[in-house]
């Protein structure tokens, strides 16, 4: 379950980068298109490169009305773009999977002159008392687990690597999710990491999460502390 970015972000995506309606977007890696989805809401043409079959069908099914929205095959090094054809490259969530050298060069090669590349994140807040107590939960009882991250992540180096002259505009904003019990567990229950309900430790991990969230609920609401972690700057 992948959240939307707040509007704060993308109002600063949209500010920061002076986009209009006249402009496009190029999101790479776009999955299920959840920040192209919210880059159309802009008015922006947006043209959505995702590798992986099922998740680019989702996206088409959903957003195939509107008319600013191109889907497209493609892999983050070799997206099939124009030269010089988007005034925007954003990355959501996928950085990490790609092969960052010949990225760059792919990015150099589609955008504009002298334009930029947003990657973002949404990650939990690690300094969160509950999302603690959430991994320590599957720690205990998720034996893949190693750490809600995957394990997978940036360091600074790989961003002063990746942009021109190690120089980005990094900012960070509050994106808090608000989960029922049904939804906090079927987030959990959906990661790659978590029991399948014919394993043993299955119920038991339940259990746990259902304790977890009886133990900071309030009105049968739980609220994860989540950041939105945003990385700007030219290539």
């Amino acid at each position: 379950m992948v959240s939307r970015y707040p509007k704060e972000y993308i109002n600063y995506l949209v500010s920061y980068n002076n986009l209009t309606s006249n402009n496009t977007v190029a999101d790479i890696g776009s999955g299920t298109g959840i920040l192209t989805e919210q880059l159309l809401e802009k008015g922006l043409k947006v043209i959505a490169v995702e590798p992986n079959d099922d998740m680019r069908s989702i996206a088409e099914k959903r957003l195939k009305n509107h008319p600013k929205f191109v889907s497209i095959k493609g892999i983050a090094e070799n997206t099939g773009l124009r030269s010089k054809s988007v005034d925007l490259i954003t990355v959501a969530q996928a950085f990490h999977w790609f092969d960052k050298v010949k990225f760059k060069n792919e990015c150099i090669r589609i955008l504009k002159p002298n334009l930029n590349v947003a990657l973002v994140w949404n990650s939990r807040d690690s300094s969160s008392q509950m999302i603690l107590e959430n991994a320590e939960i599957c720690k205990n009882l998720c034996p893949s687990f190693n750490d809600f991250s995957g394990g997978i992540e940036e360091t600074p180096e790989e961003f002063e690597q990746f942009f021109r002259d190690g120089k980005y505009e990094y900012h960070t904003f509050q994106n808090d999710l608000e989960y029922n019990l049904d939804d906090f567990l079927g987030r959990n229950l959906s990661a790659s990491y978590a029991p399948k309900s014919t394993d043993s430790n299955y119920k038991e991990f339940v259990k746990a999460l259902t304790e977890l969230f009886m133990k900071y609920s309030k009105d049968n609401k739980i609220i994860l502390p989540n950041i939105t972690r945003s990385y700007i700057g030219k290539v």
